[in-house]
C-alpha cells in the first residue's frame, strides 16, 4: 500500500542542554534523532478524535494529545525542529503500520485490549467510552435482543466487530453481521437501509449522527455492551519511546492542558459543521486523568455510569 505525506508540520521547541545523543539511543526515538522525522498514523473520519475537516486538514482530540507528545520528542532528543508527517490508516491497518515501522504512533480512536497488546503497546488511556449500538427511531431498536435475525453493520479492523460477532454466535441472535471499511461507510448503509444498526463506539456513533442530515433520526443504545478504553497505538517492547509519550501525556492529565483539550473537541463547536457534542468528561474518564493507566482489561475501568448512559440517549 502507497502511504503519501498528507500533511507536515514543524513543531518549534528549543534545543536542551544535554539532550540524549543518537549512540545512545534504541527503536523508535533512534530512527527518529537521525532522521528528524515522526510519522503518526490518522484518520479519515473519526471524529472528534481524528479526522479530516472540510480543508482537508487533520483534525482532532486524540492528533492535539499526539502533536503534545511530538514536542515531548522533540524536547527529548534535543532537536532544534520536528517534522511531523501525518499518514492515513484505517482500523484494519494501523496496527500492523505501527507493527511493521511505518507509523510511530496511532492518533485515533483505539480501544486498548489485552488481546491488542500482543501486537502493540498502547500510551496511558485518553478516553473511556462503551460499545453500543446505533440505529432510525422509527425502528424502534433498544437491545441487542431486538437486532435478532437483523443486517447489522460494524468497521472492519475494530474490536467492535469481533465482539458483535462473538455475541451473535453466543447467543444465537441469527444476525447478517456487515463489515464496512470505514466507520463513515457503516454509518451510512444505516442511513440508507442496507443495515438496520451499527455496533461501534458511543461517542463515535454519537459525532456521526449529530454531523449527520438529520440527527433527531437516530438513536444509540442504551444497553452498553463493554467498556471500552481508548489510548494512542505504540511500538510493542519499546519502553523508552513508551515513557517519553505516557510522560507527556500524564503530565497533560495532570494539569490544565487536558481540560482545554477535551473541552475544544467535546464541549466546543467542532469542524467542519459546528457541531457541539456537548459530551461532559465522565467519572470513568476523570479517574483515570487523576490515575493515570495504560491497562487493557476492563476491570481496571468502572461499569458505564448511569449519567453517561442518558448522555447517549439524549443524542
Amino acid at each position: 500500500m502507497k502511504l503519501l505525506k498528507l500533511a507536515g508540520v514543524l513543531v518549534g521547541a528549543s534545543v536542551l542542554m544535554g539532550a540524549v545523543h543518537a549512540d545512545e539511543l534504541t527503536g523508535r526515538l533512534k530512527k527518529i534523532k537521525e532522521t528528524g522525522v515522526l510519522t503518526l498514523g490518522v484518520r479519515d473520519a473519526s471524529i472528534p478524535f481524528s479526522y479530516l475537516d472540510d480543508k482537508q486538514s487533520y483534525q482532532g482530540y486524540s492528533i492535539d494529545l499526539c502533536l503534545k507528545a511530538a514536542t515531548a520528542i522533540q524536547k527529548k532528543l534535543g532537536l532544534a525542529s520536528l517534522s511531523v508527517r501525518m499518514v492515513p490508516v484505517t482500523s484494519a491497518t494501523r496496527i500492523p503500520l505501527i507493527a511493521n515501522g511505518t507509523t510511530d504512533i496511532s492518533c485515533d480512536s483505539a480501544t486498548n485490549n489485552m488481546e491488542r497488546q500482543k501486537q502493540v503497546a498502547f500510551a496511558v488511556t485518553e478516553f473511556v467510552t462503551a460499545n453500543r449500538f446505533l440505529s432510525k427511531k422509527s425502528a424502534g431498536l433498544k437491545t441487542l435482543d431486538d437486532l435478532k435475525g437483523k443486517t447489522i453493520v460494524s468497521t472492519s479492523g475494530t474490536s467492535n466487530l469481533k465482539q458483535i460477532t462473538t455475541l451473535n454466535t453466543e447467543r444465537n441472535l441469527g444476525m447478517n453481521i456487515l463489515a464496512a471499511k470505514d466507520h463513515a461507510e457503516a454509518f451510512l448503509m444505516v442511513e440508507t437501509g442496507r443495515a438496520v444498526a451499527f455496533v461501534m463506539d458511543d461517542i463515535l456513533l454519537s459525532s456521526l449522527a449529530a454531523n449527520s442530515k438529520a440527527p433527531g433520526d437516530y438513536v444509540v443504545s442504551s444497553e452498553a455492551l463493554s467498556v471500552e478504553p481508548y489510548g494512542l497505538i505504540l511500538p510493542l517492547g519499546d519502553t523508552a519511546f513508551k515513557k517519553v509519550v505516557d510522560d507527556a501525556m500524564i503530565n497533560i492529565y495532570k494539569g490544565d492542558d487536558i481540560k482545554k483539550i477535551y473541552a475544544k473537541w467535546f464541549q466546543s463547536p467542532i469542524p467542519p459543521k459546528g457541531v457541539n457534542l456537548n459530551v461532559p468528561m465522565s467519572p470513568q474518564l476523570q479517574a483515570v486523568f487523576a490515575n493515570p493507566t495504560d491497562s487493557g482489561e476492563p476491570s481496571a475501568y468502572a461499569a458505564v455510569p448511569e449519567a453517561q448512559k442518558q448522555s447517549s440517549k439524549k443524542k
